[in-house]
């Protein structure tokens, strides 16, 4: 039985996500081909995160004992290293990623827990999993002129490789927000997208 740690970071509610909307049918048919693995869904906006304080840094580089676990920072660092699989649902904003996406990041990076330094460098502790990012965008990004605007997906790939975990798949809703475009079909498409990824994820 394999983990999965479903990861929301969106602030629309609750069904007008272009995003979720795709997200959550990948999930619905991950659920079918495996049907004894454990989701657990973490809606960032649910969570009480900031951005890191002086007093946090000092929680992360700092040493760990058994009560590190229950710490109101480093218990998201210890529920990422638990996971087998992750999925992470975020818009394409300002190029980039929803901010509070970028402060979980920076709870999640966490030396001792999910990477640690070595005499070679930093060594990624998250080896042998697997991720999908699912992001809708207003306009096409993936190929053409604007690809070297695209920052959000090529962070994090290049963040969980960092972790040592290098099998990332990505799902792109794009062009949702260009004038006349077929929003329901572009979800349509993506949606099929996920049902051929869930079948091997």
């Amino acid at each position: 039985m394999s983990k999965v740690l479903y990861i929301k970071a969106n602030s629309k509610p609750e069904g007008t996500s272009k995003t979720f909307k795709v997200s959550d049918e990948f999930i619905a048919a991950y659920k079918q081909h495996n049907p004894n693995d454990e989701i657990t869904v973490l809606n960032l906006y649910d969570e009480d995160i900031h951005f890191l304080t002086g007093g946090d840094i000092e929680s992360v580089f700092g040493p760990k004992d058994e009560s590190s676990t229950a710490h109101p920072i480093l218990k998201y660092a210890y529920q990422f290293l638990e996971a087998d699989k992750y999925v992470i649902a975020a818009p394409f904003w300002n190029l980039g990623l929803p901010s509070i996406l970028k402060a979980y990041i920076d709870y999640i990076c966490v030396t001792g827990i999910t990477f640690k330094y070595t005499e070679a460098g930093p060594v990624g502790l998250c080896t042998g999993r697997k991720a999908v990012h699912i992001v809708s965008r207003g306009g096409h990004y993936m190929e053409g002129p604007a690809t070297g605007f695209e920052m959000g997906d090529r962070y994090l790939r290049v963040l969980f490789g960092f972790l040592g975990i290098v099998e990332f798949s990505t799902i792109a809703i794009e062009g949702v927000d260009i004038v006349g475009a077929d929003v329901d079909a572009i979800i349509a498409r993506s949606i099929k997208q996920c049902h051929v990824l869930a079948e091997d994820f």
